[in-house]
């Protein structure tokens, strides 16, 4: 079991102390379910009326929130609770499932793969011919890289997962549970006789840069031609959809729920929020913003948040939204 004292936590968020305990804080837990060994987080004044009733020893909290520690408790004040956060939450990160071996015997592995130094393979895994994975890859049980696929470095593969073949994903990416890369893009035209479907094959890849994180079930699907591109630092959520031909900037967010039809593109820094569906060949240029649960049906300019289905500025949205009310009164 980790513990720390007050001080080795300090150290690592370099706040401001404010009161004091002898307790070591061993966990971390929110405000209402925290024990006298846990330390919580305030980063809102709307949760400060919780911390009377807390049982937790230690809270992180933001220093423009005024709150008084109490006995035998201690508040570090740092700037920003929730970044505090994220570096205790990865001190307390439990260790990752265990590798008996760096690849194991139910493992198909094709004699043409390359594997860099470190690569773990876990049990029932395939990995197809020309495959490429860099140096401390871990594919976790029963994914499949299919042919000619690259990965680099340090890219982590969860259980369940598809990368179909040709597709290159970059260094430090994280692919959580039953990710599927580089599935067929949806595209039918009705036949020359009226009487069915023809299907559009998609013969494109998928490019994923560096740093890219996808939740789990999530799908990217392979371009027509050319590539779907996910660019650098990317961070997709569960149950995202992302097109075929669809170009993400830098560091974009998507939440769970949303989806890009075909060929959209989205600048550098761009956020969509959850269950937002984005028209076809649309672009939402960079540091955009679309609220949850609207529908993009026109090009986004950059720096704006849009709201309401249709999608339009926030502002106009919310003024209808009031005067609707209004007339409901």
């Amino acid at each position: 079991m980790k513990s720390f004292t007050i001080q080795e936590i300090n150290a690592m968020l370099h706040g401001e102390i404010v009161g004091n305990t002898t307790q070591n804080i061993e966990g971390l837990e929110e405000i209402k379910k925290a024990n006298t060994s846990h330390a919580t987080f305030i980063g809102s004044r709307k949760y400060a009326g919780l911390w009377a009733d807390s049982k937790a020893s230690l809270a992180i909290i933001n220093d423009n929130i005024d709150l008084e520690p109490g006995e035998n408790r201690v508040l570090i004040k740092v700037k920003n609770a929730d970044l505090a956060m994220a570096k205790l939450l990865d001190v307390f990160t439990l260790d990752a499932p265990h590798f008996s071996s760096e690849i194991h015997p139910s493992a198909t592995v094709d004699a043409s793969v390359k594997i860099g130094n470190g690569t773990k393979i876990g049990a029932g895994c395939y990995i197809g011919k020309d495959v490429v994975l860099g140096e401390n890859v871990t594919l976790y049980p029963n994914v499949t890289i299919l042919d000619e696929t690259t990965i680099g470095n340090h890219t982590t593969v969860w259980s369940g997962t598809v990368i179909r073949e040709r597709s290159v994903i970059g260094s430090y990416c994280i692919f959580h549970t039953n990710v599927s890369i580089g599935a067929d893009g949806f595209g039918y035209r009705p036949s020359d006789d009226g009487r069915g479907l023809v299907k559009i094959p998609h013969i494109g890849n998928v490019v994923i840069g560096n740093a890219v994180e996808i939740g789990a079930n999530s799908c990217v699907d392979r371009a027509k031609f050319s590539s779907t591109i996910l660019g650098d630092g990317c961070k997709i959520d569960n149950l995202v959809q992302i097109a075929h031909n669809c170009v993400l900037g830098r560091s974009c967010i998507m939440a769970g729920s949303s989806g890009l039809a075909g060929s959209v593109t989205l600048g550098d820094g761009v956020i969509i929020g959850g269950s937002a569906s984005i028209k076809d060949h649309t672009t939402i240029h960079s540091g955009a913003t679309v609220g949850a649960g609207s529908g993009v049906m026109k090009d986004v300019a950059a720096g704006k948040t849009v709201l309401g289905y249709p999608a339009v500025d926030s502002r106009e949205m919310l003024k209808q939204w009031v005067a609707l009310r209004k007339l409901a009164r």
